[in-house]
Formats: C-alpha cells, sequence, structure tokens
C-alpha cells in the first residue's frame, strides 16, 4: 500500500526521505562490491578495506532506519554511529594520496576497469551524501554518518587515481574542447 516500517516500527511512505537515503547507501554498497570484484581479479590489497566500508554501510543504513524522532533510547544504543570510522578512513586517504602523483587537471573516471568502478563507486556515494545531509540537519540521523560519506567519498576517489596507477593505466584527463 506505498508504506513501509522503519526500526522503531514506525511506519512511513515509501517516498519518504529515509527510505530514499537507505535505497541510496544500499546502491552504493552493491557499487563497492561491483568494484571489490574488479579490485580482487587485479589482486589488490584494498579489497578488504571495501569489505569493511560495505559492513559499514550497514551500520549506516541501521541508523537511517532508526529515526531519531521516534527512536528510544535502546534503539539509538543499537543504531549508533562514532566518528571512530571517519578517522579511519582519513587515514587511508592519507596512505594513499602520499604514493600518488599531484593533480594537475581535473580527471575522468577512468583508469581501467577497477578505477572506472571505484570513480562510478564514488558517484554513488555522493548522491548518498545528498540524500543523508537533509535527514542530519532535520535531527533524524547522526551527524557522524553525513561525515563518513562525505570522507567516503574522498577515499573512492583517491583509491581509482591508486588503482590506475598501481595496474600501469593512464587517467583520462579534462581537455575542454576548441570553440
Amino acid at each position: 500500500q506505498g508504506f513501509s516500517s522503519t526500526f522503531t516500527g514506525e511506519r512511513r511512505p515509501k517516498g519518504d526521505r529515509i527510505f530514499e537515503a537507505l535505497g541510496a547507501t544500499d546502491e552504493l554498497s552493491s557499487a563497492i562490491g561491483l568494484a571489490g570484484e574488479f579490485s580482487s581479479e587485479k589482486g589488490h590489497t584494498f579489497v578488504d578495506q571495501l569489505h569493511k566500508v560495505q559492513c559499514m554501510l550497514q551500520d549506516v543504513g541501521s541508523n537511517l532506519a532508526t529515526p531519531l524522532s521516534s527512536a528510544r533510547e535502546a534503539h539509538r544504543k543499537r543504531t549508533s554511529f562514532s566518528e571512530k570510522p571517519v578517522l579511519e578512513l582519513e587515514q587511508w586517504i592519507d596512505s594513499y594520496s602520499e604514493q600518488l602523483p599531484p593533480l594537475r587537471a581535473f580527471i575522468l573516471p577512468s583508469g581501467g576497469r577497477s578505477s572506472a568502478a571505484l570513480h562510478f563507486s564514488r558517484a554513488v556515494c555522493r548522491r548518498a551524501e545528498r540524500c543523508v545531509v537533509p535527514l542530519v540537519q532535520a535531527g533524524e540521523a547522526d551527524p557522524n554518518m553525513a561525515k563518513y560519506l562525505n570522507r567516503l567519498s574522498d577515499y573512492l576517489f583517491v583509491l581509482a587515481r591508486y588503482a590506475a596507477m598501481k595496474e600501469g593505466k593512464e587517467e583520462k584527463i579534462y581537455i575542454k574542447p576548441e570553440p
């Protein structure tokens, strides 16, 4: 009948912002799963990190499915989201960034299948973040989730560049067309 339930038991329309954010987060996990499969085929050591990210996205989903406006303390404890995963992403970003040449131009999603799939995941991540931010601003979701998604898109960008470098694939750069 066009309604679904949150973790708190509250019935909301399927078009509610919460379910939009949940769907975007699920799509992000699927995109990362595909990128992980391509990366695994190439023997990349960061595949375990991608799996950990997918697990964290399950926690993001749990928090999203528990709107703070209807959550009891037991719900909040069970689905809380800390800043620790955000800090871990920042460490990973720094680690890979140190190994990359500096950016001198805009990069187009490219650099082989692993890299392109990671760029695609980054774009999906940005959309998921755009869905989550209004929920955070409305006081329905934990602000650490929005921070996590923000840093996750940066991580996926850096990782895409790293994958291209490790595979010896060329990153295509943006070239302004002549008028």
